[in-house]
């Protein structure tokens, strides 16, 4: 009844005297050595009535360093590159965007990056079971998938978006081109009172239908076309997730590299477009005086996490699947700066093109278009329209958009999964309740969804979009840095990242030093100087979508997201207080200790001797031992 027995083999009960070094622990009372003595002995003369052992199936690995190395870049270079950058920089001013990107990336984007890989390698965990090692913190992890389920909600739409441009670009002429019939009086120079561009008639009436909404509390019908397409996309994610990481990491040596030559072809044929320097020319000049604006610091900050795939659970889980000694330090800064790089990169693939809209129109770039997410969904077309052989070329960008998005969306599902068949093994051992429980979630998420492809759809997806990755998801990982280099130790974290590297090069050892700097001093002050500002302007700020204002209970709707994954920190860590025993401040104590679970990767190492703690079963927490179970058990034994 005391889960003893699951442990028995682990440490070796029966040669208690050569294997302990100190009394084990359990639920906070010293077990003595003839209490567990004992007890593994009526166990062991007594098999009939022992428990089975709880054995878990072996989690998988990555086929190689390169395949982890690849699939995290698949997961981070996605539609967050060539959708939502290129839209955070139009909304804020251009170029000036660029200064607090950078900042964000160096300062908090990098660390935290290697803090998750770090923590998901070392641990061999999901997001919630990582957390052996602070138990307190268990939260975060529930935080992290909190905010994953409402990206995984939204995210998915924008490939349902992504399926409906690529089945209608198989039409010649392509429906937003000024070659379709339908469209001649939106490319007629002469008449003066349409100011709308083919793409943007097509991407408001035919894909969202939102002038037939009017407004957040009017959804609408579902759109059928989209629910289709958003369907397919489930189907999709489903059957990905069933493969398992050893396949889909194969698949990534084209993923992670066609999006590339596209986007060159793109840059090649902007760049030779009338006025296309108007717009890498705003795109790189900043406006000094929008510095001082809160919402484009939150704006970067929101970008770098989304981008990078930070506090949401992906990463993490990926490198619970590596190796032990993977060089987390070389991936992350080849992935980080490849990542943010590539978005900088696309820039000029959107902005030569809205350079050339606003040429078009005798307009300035900032009028050009309406931000939001569907800019690339208007410019890109348009560009698209532009090519030779646009129809060829429609196809090959959409279907660039639709790996993009799989890639990445696949991560963020695999950080729900991961943390769920942690915590209830026997799924992952059974194929056919493995299948049932993805089957059952991606048809939830589809259900969910279908808010999204109404005619107000659109609307929704904003509210979401704006506050899932906003100051909830800020808060969740300035909580990770803090507990990890305050709890569990920022010296202790860096000797397990060493650990890990079992050969760290010098270069390792001096960059290290850096990281550190920022998990104590940098990224904690940054974060916390971001949501200050962030609460003082969030009153001031109006959320909009074109020339929709939200309504107020609207954005109390979005703060109430964002409160809700950061409320499950103080609940997990009250919680964990709770399940332990003693005084206040004992409980505390034994609630930010690891337990011994988290080291059992690193038992062969030379160090691990010198900082082992008492033993800490990691027994179930509704069980709480007091004396007198200690002498009833050796009491049992002696009769027996």
């Amino acid at each position: 009844d005391l889960h003893l027995q699951s442990h028995s083999e682990r440490f070796n009960m029966k040669s208690s005297k050569e294997t302990y070094q100190s009394p084990a622990q359990l639920n906070g009372f010293t077990v003595p050595p003839s209490v567990t003595g004992a007890a593994s002995q009526t166990q062991s003369h007594s098999p009939s009535h022992a428990p089975p052992l709880n054995i878990q199936p072996p989690r998988e690995q990555w086929g190689g360093k390169y395949e982890f190395l690849l699939s995290c870049l698949g997961y981070c270079v996605g539609l967050g590159n060539v959708w939502r950058f290129p839209y955070l920089c139009y909304r804020n001013g251009g170029g000036v965007f660029l200064i607090p990107y950078f900042i964000m990336l160096f300062f908090t984007g990098m660390p935290l990056f290697l803090m998750e890989l770090s923590l998901g390698q070392y641990g061999a965990a999901g997001p919630i079971t990582v957390w052996k090692c602070c138990p307190l913190l268990k939260g975060i992890g529930i935080g992290m998938l909190c905010v994953s389920t409402l990206v995984c909600l939204y995210y998915n739409v924008i490939i349902a978006w992504t399926f409906y441009y690529l089945g209608n670009s198989f039409q010649s002429p392509l429906p937003w081109s000024c070659d379709a019939s339908a469209n001649a009086k939106f490319c007629n120079t002469t008449n003066t009172t349409i100011s709308l561009s083919p793409s943007e008639e097509f991407w408001n009436d035919r894909v969202l239908g939102v002038r037939s909404s009017k407004g957040l509390h009017d959804p609408g019908p579902v759109r059928w076309e989209l629910a289709l397409c958003l369907l397919a996309a489930w189907v999709i994610i489903f059957l990905c997730m069933l493969k398992g990481i050893r396949s889909s990491g194969k698949v990534v040596y084209v993923t992670a590299t066609f999006p590339y030559f596209v986007l060159i072809v793109l840059i090649i044929r902007g760049a030779t477009l009338e006025g296309s320097l108007q717009g890498v020319a705003f795109y790189l000049t900043p406006v000094w005086e929008r510095l001082a604006n809160a919402q484009v610091w939150n704006d970067a900050a929101s970008q770098i996490f989304y981008s990078l795939g930070i506090g949401v659970g992906g990463l993490l889980s990926m490198a619970s699947y590596n190796k032990f000694d993977n060089n987390v330090i070389r991936d992350t800064l080849v992935i980080t700066i490849g990542n943010c790089t590539t978005s900088f990169f696309a820039g000029f693939a959107i902005f030569s093109i809205l350079g050339h809209m606003a040429w078009r129109k005798g307009v300035p770039v900032e009028k050009v278009a309406d931000t939001g997410p569907g800019l690339a969904f208007v410019a890109y077309p348009e560009a698209l329209a532009l090519l030779p052989g646009s129809v060829f070329w429609a196809i090959l960008f959409f279907l660039m958009l639709f790996m993009l998005g799989v890639d990445t969306l696949f991560g963020n599902m695999e950080g729900i999964t991961t943390a769920v068949l942690d915590e209830f093994p026997q799924l992952r051992a059974n194929v056919k309740h493995k299948t049932l429980f993805l089957g059952l979630l991606c048809f939830g998420f589809y259900l969910m969804g279908l808010l999204l492809v109404t005619d107000g759809g659109i609307y929704w997806f904003t509210l979401i979009d704006s506050f899932s990755t906003s100051f909830g998801l800020i808060i969740i990982t300035l909580f990770m840095c803090l507990g990890i280099s305050f709890f569990y130790g920022v010296n202790q974290f860096c000797q397990d990242i060493v650990d890990m590297i079992c050969h760290c090069p010098p270069w390792c050892t001096k960059v290290l030093l850096y990281f550190k700097a920022c998990w104590v001093f940098c990224t904690p002050f940054l974060l916390l100087f971001i949501l200050t500002y962030i609460f003082i302007e969030m009153y001031r700020t109006s959320l909009h979508y074109g020339l929709y204002v939200f309504p107020l209970w609207g954005k109390a709707l979005g703060v109430c997201m964002g409160t809700i994954c950061c409320l499950q920190i103080p609940i997990w860590a009250i919680v964990a207080v709770c399940k332990e025993s003693g005084t206040l401040k004992d409980r505390f104590q034994k609630a930010i200790q690891p337990l011994n679970s988290w080291r059992v990767n690193n038992l062969n190492s030379s160090t691990q001797e010198q900082r082992v703690e008492p033993e800490r079963i990691d027994g179930p927490f509704t069980v709480n031992l007091t004396e007198v179970d200690f002498t009833a058990m050796a009491w049992e034994s002696s009769e027996a």
